[in-house]
């Protein structure tokens, strides 16, 4: 596995990660631990040693599982986790409060079975927290040994610089790939300057982009996708028109679907990493198959001119969630 470097401060990691949210939770009926478990070992075993989770995921459950699966292997990966909300049983609030960060740290440090976190984010930022009191929280922490490298999740350009002026962050993590850009606009940039790495969550269009969906798929419980704008049947008719265009790019290459849109997030930026997931351990392949395939630069404008012709349809959250991310 080819490494890549996030942020100045140099985490040193797989050039693909793996994003645990969806082994148990947010994608369908939760499957069997033990094989979850033997998902992850499977991506161990493939060189990936970046694993991202959340104490919301579950809530807990998901840190629980990371935790176990992890457990004996703790000195070949990077853990990821993220921290910033009351959880309670209605709907979780911003809390980013010092305080309560530190209480967060703690339950997750029990809950995945060790005694450090390599990356920790705040996964929403609270508007009623300076970032800078919460930048000197995380500073703390990293002197108490509790957490290595700190970073936020989908946080403005303004939040990023005053967050980092305080206390360098290591890594932002946001929603990027093809039928996503936004943040090309503004983040990327910033990032850029400033040396700050990229983890780029949902590569794969929370699936679409595999190719693998269409309009008529069936969401069930514990699938957020149920709710998403840009998952109705109207929505997944009209965005066919960038599968059917990386279908072709794929039959060129004689690859996938999914790893070209692995290997465009690749080819952006030498400071991203991709975290695509997975319940099942053939993907893990061929997700990491994607870091071989190389784009010229004349293909990757040509690439890059195509897809922004394509007018994608649906929000990619309902209005509630968009009031959280800002976007």
């Amino acid at each position: 596995m080819k490494k890549r470097i996030l942020g100045i401060n140099g985490l040193d990691t797989s050039e693909i990660g793996f994003g645990c949210m969806g082994l148990n939770y947010h994608r369908g009926p939760v499957k069997d631990r033990g094989e979850m478990i033997s998902v992850v070992h499977s991506a161990i075993d493939a060189g990936i040693t970046m694993f991202d989770t959340a104490e919301v995921y579950g809530p807990y459950t998901n840190e629980e599982l990371v935790g176990e699966a992890l457990a004996g292997h703790r000195n070949k990966v990077q853990i990821a986790t993220k921290g910033g909300f009351k959880i309670t049983d209605a709907t979780n609030e911003l809390d980013s409060r010092p305080e309560s960060i530190r209480l967060s740290v703690e339950g997750s440090l029990k809950r995945l079975k060790t005694d450090y976190i390599d990356l920790y984010y705040i996964h929403r930022v609270d508007p009623k927290v300076p970032i800078e009191e919460v930048a000197l929280a995380m500073q703390q922490l990293k002197k108490d040994g509790k957490i290595l490298h700190w970073g936020l999740s989908e946080a403005s350009a303004e939040t990023i610089r005053r967050a980092h002026c305080v206390e360098p962050l290591t890594a932002v993590e946001s929603e990027y790939s093809i039928w996503w850009r936004e943040i090309e606009r503004d983040i990327i940039p910033v990032l850029e300057d400033l040396g700050i790495g990229l983890v780029a969550y949902s590569p794969l269009g929370r699936g679409f982009l595999t190719g693998k969906l269409d309009k008529n798929v069936s969401f069930t419980e514990n699938d957020n996708r149920r709710e998403l704008p840009r998952f109705t049947k109207e929505a997944m008719e009209a965005n066919q028109v960038i599968i059917d265009y990386l279908n072709k790019l794929a039959e060129k290459k004689n690859v996938t679907t999914a790893q070209i849109a692995l290997a465009w997030i690749l080819a952006q930026k030498p400071f991203i990493v991709p975290i695509p997931g997975t319940t099942n351990s053939s993907r893990i392949a061929e997700n990491v198959g994607a870091t071989d395939i190389v784009f010229t630069e004349q293909e990757m404008m040509t690439i890059n001119d195509e897809i922004g012709k394509i007018q994608i349809v649906g929000d990619r959250y309902p209005e509630a969630e968009k009031r959280r991310t800002g976007k």
